[in-house]
């Protein structure tokens, strides 16, 4: 069955506590969703801020290939006649071609919020969808809060529905608003209204028992064939139902069309283009899309998803344009380490011995603290390490960092490289910058290409916190050398110590791939750590 796919993250997204978008940023969003195959975009409210006006002035010169560009925005204000509200007049003039219109569906909203009777609320819909459908739109009516008013009363509810169906509405849309309504009252509420009602039913779920996209999901087997949603859950409170993995379960789960499977390859990438411009984390544990979502940690899982990836996967990670990821850590068998290894036929290059070693290895520095799981920077060095043993690029003579009140924060360190002692003394903000001037400093001339190396993001993690201020920590730093990122990771109960141990080894393993182009290894140990 074909379902329309109604994204309002540009809209009911934006509600959503720590969600911001710039017109700029609405504009290539909309035109990702497009691509993607998104049915209609409802890019905000014209008449609510100065923001969205200019987003639909702008959006008038986007070429969008298969979607319907929707305005969203209430009913006429009771006061006014329907042909003279601001608010619908703006819809009219933002020319998208649908539009898409919230009335009350809820008692105790008609009459404590817009403090009128049952039959002007009637009107107010009625007329309001007329008059849109008169100049031309495609309408959605979407009833807000309709559960709760239809649980309240479900026959004023229904009668809301029926006015905007007779007024022409093109789709009636079922609204979980305040996100209290549980999958089996869902069921049954919107088996009632399919009974009633032919044409497009759609629904709009929120997340505040956890179950929105369940929700919606469920309202599809009931008879909706319309869904609304936010890329990755964005929206006020708890968030709207997550449409990526509304979508995903359609097509994969149910058999159903929304965007279509060739289409449905572009969904992690969006996903992740989506959550960079609004400049969040993406969830690691997100659903098919998320870096965490086909990665596999325990040593029996590995060695069974190395002889059928289905015995720990519900789907194919390709399918959602996603990845299998194999995650390093005390709890790795040796299945985690040969799968690393085996990818790309570095298995053949360590013996049996060898590969055990490395194992051990992995499992010391996690006791110790370690989190290579997040660090695969540190696991390329390891490998490398193995690869080569004996092979150093430079080794650490001593280093010595002081910081003052007055004066600031100076570092001195020493280097033996290829035979020669180097030293270096800088200051710097801080006494990370201190020490990684002079390392740079005692490394350049030897390895002049060091230089491209920078930090990209620093995280501190207290691991034992009962020992207070003597606690152990540990720290994760991300690098980038403007082609790729990796993170590398340092424990120690000195802070200065831990960051140092991190930097040594970011810097170690950037040299030992310049002077080893091993494509094979780069490869076997791409870095797709939750911190990229």
């Amino acid at each position: 069955m074909r379902i329309q796919t109604f994204d309002t993250t540009l809209r009911d997204g934006t509600q959503g506590e720590a969600v911001s978008f710039s017109v700029d940023d609405k504009l290539v969003i909309a035109q990702k969703l497009d691509e993607l195959g998104i049915d209609y975009i409802e890019g905000g409210w014209p008449n609510s801020n100065p923001k969205d006006k200019e987003f639909f002035r702008r959006a008038q010169e986007l070429k969008f290939k298969h979607a319907r560009l929707t305005a969203f925005g209430s009913t006429r204000f009771a006061k006014n006649k329907v042909d003279q509200d601001p608010n619908v007049r703006a819809l009219l003039e933002a020319e998208t071609p649908a539009i898409s219109i919230f009335g009350k569906s809820w008692e105790l909203h008609v009459k404590r919020a817009l403090g009128i009777d049952e039959q002007e609320n009637l009107l107010l819909i009625s007329e309001t969808v007329k008059f849109l459908k008169d100049h031309g739109r495609e309408v959605v009516y979407d009833a807000e809060h309709f559960f709760d008013g239809y649980n309240a009363s479900a026959d004023f509810a229904l009668r809301t529905l029926e006015a905007a169906k007779n007024a022409g509405a093109d789709i009636l849309c079922l609204c979980d608003t305040n996100g209290g309504n549980l999958t089996h009252r869902i069921i049954e509420v919107v088996s009632e209204v399919r009974k009633r009602f032919d044409g497009v039913l759609g629904i709009h779920t929120h997340n505040d028992c956890d179950v929105a996209v369940a929700n919606a999901i469920a309202a599809v087997e009931a008879g909706c064939t319309h869904v609304q949603g936010c890329m990755n859950g964005y929206g006020e409170r708890c968030g709207n139902a997550n449409l990526v993995s509304i979508i995903a379960n359609l097509e994969l789960k149910l058999g159903h069309t929304t965007i279509g499977r060739e289409n449905l390859q572009n969904l992690t990438t969006t996903a992740r283009y989506i959550a960079e411009l609004a400049n969040l984390p993406m969830r690691n544990d997100q659903p098919y899309v998320g870096h965490s979502a086909f990665a596999h940690k325990g040593g029996v899982h590995v060695s069974a998803v190395l002889k059928d990836a289905a015995t720990y996967e519900h789907v194919k990670p390709e399918m959602v344009g996603n990845r299998q990821r194999v995650l390093l850590s005390d709890l790795s068998g040796r299945g985690n380490v040969l799968y690393k290894l085996k990818q790309h036929g570095l298995e053949e290059r360590l013996d049996a011995e060898a590969r055990r070693q490395l194992l051990e290895r992995v499992k010391h520095l996690e006791h110790q603290g370690h989190e290579l799981e997040a660090a695969e920077g540190s696991f390329e060095l390891l490998v490398r390490e193995a690869l080569h043993p004996g092979w150093n690029p430079f080794e650490v003579v001593n280093y010595d960092v002081t910081t003052r009140l007055i004066g600031g924060t100076s570092a001195t360190v020493t280097l033996r490289i290829q035979d020669s002692v180097h030293t270096a003394t800088a200051t710097g903000h801080g006494p990370m910058n201190a020490l990684d001037v002079c390392l740079r400093q005692c490394l350049s001339t030897v390895y002049p290409n060091i230089k491209n190396v920078r930090l990209t993001d620093y995280k501190v993690r207290v691991l034992d916190s009962k020992k207070g201020t003597a606690a152990k920590v540990r720290v994760l730093v991300e690098w980038s050398d403007h082609r790729r990122s990796w993170s590398t990771v340092g424990v120690s109960d000195n802070v200065i110590e831990a960051s140092w141990n991190a930097l040594v080894d970011a810097i170690r393993l950037e040299l030992m791939r310049l002077t080893e182009q091993d494509e094979s290894i780069d490869k076997a140990v791409e870095d797709y750590c939750w911190g990229v």
